[in-house]
């Protein structure tokens, strides 16, 4: 019989090699085909519920790492809910309408203006579902647990139907509103656009200087005199109705070699040097507030443009008067109509000037800048023109410039009920907590949102025309819309004439409205997803109305937390989420932004072909998602190289508890030895400290507590001694059932609490904890106890924690030295103080064991400290080359090797192990290495 035989070595069919990419998707299958999701709804019926709504991402294209960052974040949260107490169903969502997809069919050569409306919608949703198949497999590969087979999709005729009954609930309240006002418009697109759908870029455009001829200066501004205004958009100048000052400023009057000018004296220094004004005259001063009403002379046209007071004029550029073109910017718009001054839009639909702009007419407006410089030239009127570079708003699709641009459009009124929008940002929780603050000033200072688009693909706006172009918005069309759109699809709008779409009663012969037509515009698509909380939380039985969570990214506070806060507040009075977490974006190694032209682009598919799924979620797990997050391939090797570490400490812990049976060998709290109820102690730290990190969705607090647990207690402490006792003692030893004890609830109390980020490993290790339930997620989640004594253990084991480092450092020093090679080579002898004296005599452990070492001494306090011995701040510790023998079994160095003549390669101890356990071994005698 050979010495190895006589050992418990560790052995366990759980592989070392995770093989991560080709077994995580056997586990996915077993998933599905048990229906595991389904069970553990079923399993957390009736428990309070936890609602996380998936803000639904747009169904074009396979996933990015914003994504991945993004669904799994989400799984972490709804797996460790489902396993923690509630009832958290997952419903994935989809957002399938838009520019986006009428793009990518464009690109394949289809073109709607030539195609009849409903092919084109059905190509649209076509190829919307087709992306959402290709996204669903992306997302699940991820290992995303959830309702796949029934999502929500803002195509569908049901969601369709309760985003027009939200519609309705806001024009009943008298929310909606048809208006000639300037908005974002994309000549790109030929559309408008809501502020979500804007990113603003560094473009340079031509500043210049403008002078006004004075026409009334209400006797005050002499009448040769000229105001001067300054712009960024010498396009807008034919549509100039007015210039608008401060009414708390200063402004003076200024002559100018053989001219006078106005501007506000505080920019008349900068002004002045800014246009090479010489030997500058004030010729008289007067405040804002008198210059109301004066009137200038259009430079180009000659007509009349009304002075007019606004608080939003500022010093910060410019010359203190703003050109005021109500047709073509918000605040101009606002203050003219304070001031009745006509709304003229110079621009059409394709970005080219129109009749409004004689003399430009037909000009792309970039061009109808330099005609415009020119002909203000002419007029001698042009003072300066000053290249600038500035930020500029653009269409986040086409990535062109937008303009401002008066348009009949319909419009959803904030301002009618901002103030309880802002009341119920009052009782949401954010994480992180700047979101209140960011969403807020957000709503406190938006405009009326723009509803309406001129496109093709979209839920229809559901109004109707009276023969003499009244809008109708009535309970009883828009509820029978409505009932249309959930029997037939939002395509019977386009499909029908408009009085085969109204109930009865409102197309007979009695009815006063004449012949009906209806709205072509459809909704814009942050309303379809806006209505999200009335379409999917108020209407799926299994979830419910507000959500406890909306997760997404940090643009959503002007996208869909935006967009959802108004819809919900206006049509039920209360925000539809109690919480938000935000995310930064995804970034390149370098901070820039993920781009193909770049070849920056890291795709989830990539790593899960390296490395597997579970690294990226273990990836998510580690870092600070609140701001924006680097990512590189890099970043997934290091992850990779922590997974294993966290894989190969639970494998060891598998392999040395392969004989243990829980219900026969487990040892009670109370009768294990005080190292090992110091090791449980420290789990139910890690649990306490663990589970509030789950609750506060730091994930990265969880990854930190439980490495460091795996590596510090357990890999460089607990389980590097335990080799001593696992595999040397006899197999039913109550010393070994013990550390098995520890070792098999660590196991199982980890793999339940790491399984809501590393699903497919905990998965994988559960058939060896031989539990219940037949899957790891249909388990609960451990719960934190508070042990008996468990702060003196923690006092007392922490202090001998500190004094074992230092006896590492002895060793190592001894090592450097060629004293030893191996610690179990050495023999250590403590100088205690008397405060190290008590705990190492009153800790009842065998310290050369936790040591690591073949002996070890503990002198009497005062006794002298040799020369050799490293000093500490609680005594001194010497190391020596132990005496003896190497005993085969245990590796220990030994006097007593041999000392048992049947077994001369072994100590005394391994020598009565294997009399008291191996006969065999005794009778024909033990097989030397030697």
């Amino acid at each position: 019989m050979k010495v190895k035989e006589t050992l418990n070595l560790a052995k366990t069919d759980f592989p070392m090699r995770a093989g991560l990419p080709t077994r995580e998707p056997k586990w996915q299958k077993a998933w599905d085909e048990n229906h595991v999701y389904q069970q553990r709804q079923k399993l957390n019926e009736g428990k309070p519920s936890f609602i996380l709504h998936d803000g639904p991402p747009f169904a074009n294209g396979n996933i990015h790492m914003g994504h991945a960052l993004n669904k799994i974040s989400k799984d972490i949260i709804v797996r460790y809910k489902s396993m923690n107490g509630f009832y958290s169903p997952y419903v994935p969502g989809w957002d399938t309408h838009g520019l986006p997809i009428e793009q990518q069919l464009a690109k394949k050569g289809v073109h709607r203006k030539e195609m009849d409306m409903v092919e084109y919608r059905k190509m649209c949703r076509d190829f919307a579902l087709k992306e959402i198949d290709k996204q669903r497999i992306d997302f699940k590969r991820l290992g995303v647990a959830g309702d796949w087979d029934h999502p929500y999709i803002t195509l569908q005729k049901e969601y369709e139907a309760d985003e027009i009954r939200t519609f309705g609930k806001m024009a009943e309240k008298g929310y909606i509103y048809h208006g000639l006002k300037p908005v974002y418009w994309s000549w790109s697109s030929e559309s408008t656009l809501a502020e979500a759908e804007v990113e603003y870029k560094d473009v340079v455009s031509p500043s210049i200087y403008v002078a006004f001829p004075v026409k009334d200066g209400k006797g005050i501004v002499d009448p040769d005199a000229e105001f001067v205004i300054w712009t960024t958009t010498p396009w807008t100048i034919p549509a100039n109705q007015g210039i608008a000052v401060n009414p708390k400023f200063n402004y003076a009057e200024v002559q100018v070699g053989d001219r006078k000018f106005v501007v506000a004296e505080d920019m008349l220094t900068q002004v002045s040097e800014e246009l090479g004004w010489q030997d500058t005259k004030v010729l008289k001063t007067f405040t804002g507030k008198d210059m109301e009403r004066m009137v200038a002379a259009h430079p180009l046209y000659g007509r009349d443009s009304l002075v007019i007071n606004a608080n939003y004029v500022t010093l910060d550029s410019g010359t203190g008067l703003v050109h005021t073109a109500p047709g073509h910017g918000e605040d101009d718009y606002n203050a003219g109509v304070k001031y009745g001054l006509p709304v003229v839009s110079v621009l059409d639909e394709h970005g080219i000037m129109n009749d409004n702009a004689p003399g430009f007419e037909g000009q792309f407006y970039e061009k109808a800048n330099n005609t415009v410089m020119d002909a203000l030239k002419e007029k001698n009127a042009l003072l300066k023109l000053v290249p600038l570079t500035h930020s500029y708003p653009h269409d986040w699709r086409t990535k062109k410039p937008v303009v401002f641009r008066a348009t009949t459009q319909w419009f959803a009124s904030v301002d009618a009920f901002r103030q309880q929008i802002l009341d119920q940002i009052e009782k949401v929780n954010f994480k992180p907590s700047w979101g209140k603050t960011r969403l807020y000033n957000m709503i406190k200072d938006r405009g009326d949102w723009v509803i309406s688009r001129q496109r093709a693909w979209g839920v229809p706006l559901p109004i109707f025309y009276a023969e003499d172009k009244t809008p109708i918005l009535e309970k009883a069309t828009i509820d029978h819309v409505a009932d249309l759109f959930e029997q037939y699809g939002s395509n019977v709008w386009f499909e029908r004439d408009a009085k085969d779409l109204l109930p009865d009663g409102y197309t007979n012969e009695h009815s006063p409205h004449g012949e009906f037509t209806k709205e072509t515009d459809i909704m814009d698509v942050w309303f379809d997803s806006g209505s999200s909380h009335q379409a999917v939380l108020a209407a799926r039985p299994e979830l419910s109305f507000p959500a406890d969570l909306y997760l997404e990214g940090s643009d959503q506070y002007r996208g869909w937390f935006n967009s959802s806060l108004i819809t919900s507040v206006a049509a039920t009075g209360q925000a539809p989420y109690r919480g938000i977490l935000s995310q930064g974006f995804t970034l390149d190694s370098k901070g820039q932004k993920m781009s193909k032209s770049l070849g920056n682009v890291i795709v989830p598919d990539t790593v899960e072909k390296q490395f597997g799924a579970e690294i990226i979620r273990l990836w998510v797990a580690t870092v600070d998602s609140s701001s924006d997050v680097r990512v590189s391939m890099d970043n997934f090797k290091q992850t990779s190289d922590a997974y294993r570490k966290i894989r190969n400490t639970m494998r060891f812990m598998l392999a040395n508890t392969t004989d243990f049976d829980v219900k026969k060998d487990a040892v009670a709290y109370d009768d294990l030895g005080s190292v090992d109820q110091y090791m449980l102690v420290r789990l139910n730290d890690v649990l306490k400290q663990s589970l509030a990190a789950y609750e506060a969705y730091d994930f990265a607090t969880v990854d930190k507590t439980v490495t460091s647990f795996l590596v510090n207690d357990l890999s460089a402490f607990y389980l590097d001694f335990s080799k001593d006792v696992l595999y040397i003692e006899a197999e039913d030893d109550i010393k070994r059932r013990r550390m098995q004890t520890v070792m098999f609830e660590i196991l199982l109390d980890l793999t339940k609490l790491l399984l809501p980020i590393l699903p497919h490993t905990a998965e994988e290790i559960w058939p060896y904890l031989h539990q219940e339930e037949q899957f790891a997620y249909l388990a609960e989640m451990p719960k934190a106890q508070e042990l008996a004594g468990a702060d003196k253990l923690r006092a007392e084991w922490g202090k001998f924690m500190d004094f074992r480092s230092e006896v590492q450092k002895a060793l190592e020093e001894a090592r450097d030295a060629k004293v030893i090679g191996k610690s179990m080579e050495a023999t250590v002898t403590v100088y205690p103080t008397a405060e190290l004296a008590d705990l190492l005599n009153g800790l009842n452990a065998n310290i050369m064991q936790l040591l690591i070492t073949s002996g070890y001494k503990l002198a009497e306090v005062g006794a002298a400290v040799p020369e050799g011995a490293v000093t500490f701040a609680d005594g001194a510790v010497l190391v020596e080359h132990a005496a003896g023998d190497v005993c085969e079994r245990c590796r220990m160095t030994t006097t007593d090797v041999g000392s048992d003549a049947k077994f001369p390669m072994l100590c005394a101890r391994c020598a009565k192990i294997v009399r008291a356990n191996f006969p065999e071994a005794v009778d024909a005698g033990l097989e030397s290495k030697k």
